[in-house]
């Protein structure tokens, strides 16, 4: 077979892996100054931030103070939240909405008070802080940041392109430990493109791909947090993932979430009539359907188990539909295209994954271990979150992390980029078959929700640990001898994203926020965080 020519170096000041919210908010605010490149391995709204319904944290009612917002995050994140973190962010979101707003995000506002915006409260916060888009919030923003990077000259974009491998001083074989770009995949000619760039950030989301039911997006394959891993970087709090409680139980609805709000603005939890029917939520904790996520998601798990259902219901129904149209549109019409009248049916919910609390260890301003290297958004780990993600908080935290990232860049000089060798692939073939990879995908993801997912024990860690190292020494073996394609390359980082995953969860011997373990029920006196350090860092 006939080699192609090595395709040329990509050269940027500023590469940036990810088009969420974070990656985008980064590279509008580095543009005017430094070359950026956007790499994101679908198309630029395939991401998690375009699902989001719920919105935006931020104290701007009268009434409501940062000192409550803060501690209501701490309160959420079960003793683990990094206090100095969480009061840059909470400090921070004020400004990072007039930011949106500035850039022409329509937030709704309060039709009693023109002008002003219209705040709802969500599970885990004492007041009414949400600032939303009916319940389309990250469509929303993130339609108004694609039109803005789209027209802004200093930003090269590169959809469908999906990294392969971050290109460090190790893999260089020099002193050092400083990330000088990476290798990506263009996945629609199947060449490998080498960057070069002086800071490469990478904003790539979370992981909820990684479990059989999820409310992410496809592109959810922690590809971020599994990269930076490889490349000797620390990562914390791996076993704090959040379920969302109510994800919308029906065959044709994949993935499609029922936003917090709606338990906000009076939604009940309701059984089956088949399980005696009426409310179950004051019984579990006396903030009821107002109490963080991870406290209702245990709830509905030990509710579906004790009476074997298939969900549990969440009725809305009490309130009028023209507030119903006004507020959750997108949910009323949706749930109507099923059939299901949420002015007069109750909504079919059951638990889903849907955000990674840990990630890659970072400090304020996002920089990770590796020199040149930062990380944001959902693929980071910056103390906010701690033990449990108070809602709303993480979209926010995107804006207010790409600020800090931004402003932290543009402080540096710009850094000179070696000579970087192309990829190799001249000891590989193309597979032969891809069955291997299907079915080992679908295998990881049905033990990773049997064994590791809302409730836990060590027998299921240790069976889930097993299986996972007989999957990767399959996947490497693979990856030593075929040519890298999406789903090779998805299918490595959500494998090595479970190890963390379940290395985290066996070495916390105490229930505590997203983790909860039969065989360790209580709470330890002191909180510490997990940090696993990548071998050879």
């Amino acid at each position: 077979m006939t080699r192609l020519p090595a395709p040329p170096l990509h050269a940027f000041d500023v590469l940036i892996i990810g088009s969420g919210l974070a990656g985008l908010a980064c590279a509008l605010l580095l543009a005017p100054g430094r070359r950026v490149a956007v790499v994101t391995k679908r198309e630029l709204n395939d991401g998690s931030s375009a699902w989001a319904q719920g919105g935006m944290a931020a104290v701007l009612a009268e009434g409501d103070t940062l000192a409550q917002h803060v501690a209501d995050t701490l309160v959420a994140g079960a003793g683990l939240c990094d206090l100095p973190a969480t009061q840059a962010v909470v400090q921070g979101a004020p400004e990072a909405i007039a930011w949106l707003r500035q850039l022409g995000v329509a937030f709704s506002e309060d039709g009693e008070h023109p002008g002003e915006l219209h705040l709802t409260r969500e599970g885990g916060h004492s007041q009414r802080r949400i600032v939303h888009a009916a319940d389309a919030t990250g469509a929303a923003v993130q339609r108004t940041l694609i039109e803005k990077v789209r027209a802004t000259p200093g930003i090269t974009l590169f959809e469908h392109h999906m990294l392969v491998d971050l290109i460090t001083d190790r893999q260089l074989k020099r002193p050092g430990k400083r990330c000088h770009g990476a290798y990506v995949l263009d996945t629609l000619s199947g060449q490998v493109l080498t960057f070069g760039a002086g800071q490469t950030i990478l904003a790539t989301g979370g992981a909820g791909k990684v479990y059989l039911y999820s409310t992410n997006p496809d592109t959810a394959t922690g590809d971020g947090i599994a990269a930076a891993w490889r490349a000797g970087c620390r990562v914390g709090n791996m076993e704090f993932i959040q379920f969302h409680p109510t994800c919308l139980y029906h065959p044709d609805a994949k993935s499609f979430l029922i936003t917090e709000a709606v338990r906000g603005e009076g939604g009940k939890l309701l059984l089956p009539p088949s399980a005696g029917g009426g409310r179950f939520m004051p019984a579990h904790d006396e903030r009821a359907e107002l109490a963080p996520r991870d406290v209702v998601a245990r709830a509905i798990d030990f509710e579906m188990k004790k009476h074997g259902l298939d969900c549990v219901y969440l009725d809305i129904s009490h309130q009028s539909p023209a507030f119903l149209q006004e507020h959750f549109p997108n949910i009323l019409k949706r749930c109507l295209e099923l059939g299901i009248d949420i002015t007069r049916q109750p909504i079919p919910v059951v638990p889903a994954a849907h955000y990674t609390c840990g990630g890659v260890m970072t400090d304020q301003q996002g920089r990770s271990d590796v020199a040149g290297l930062y990380a944001i958004g959902e693929t980071a780990c910056t103390g906010l979150h701690g033990a449990n993600r108070l809602a709303s908080n993480s979209l926010v935290e995107c804006v207010v992390l790409a600020r800090a990232a931004a402003n932290a860049i543009a402080a540096e000089a710009a850094a000179e980029t070696p000579a970087l060798p192309a990829w190799d692939e001249s000891q590989v073939t193309d597979a032969d078959e891809t069955v291997v990879i299907s079915h080992n995908w679908d295998e990881l993801r049905r033990f990773m929700w049997n064994y590791v997912g809302i409730v836990r024990t060590t027998k299921r860690l240790e069976r889930a640990a097993h299986r996972i190292a007989l999957l990767d020494a399959e996947i490497q073996e693979f990856y030593a001898n075929f040519r890298v394609t999406r789903d090779l390359l998805e299918l490595r980082n959500l494998v090595q994203v479970a190890d963390l995953i379940v290395r985290s969860a066996h070495g916390r011997h105490e229930s505590r926020g997203l983790h909860f373990s039969r065989d360790y029920p209580g709470i330890a006196e002191q909180a510490v965080p997990t940090v696993l350090v990548p071998p050879g860092s």
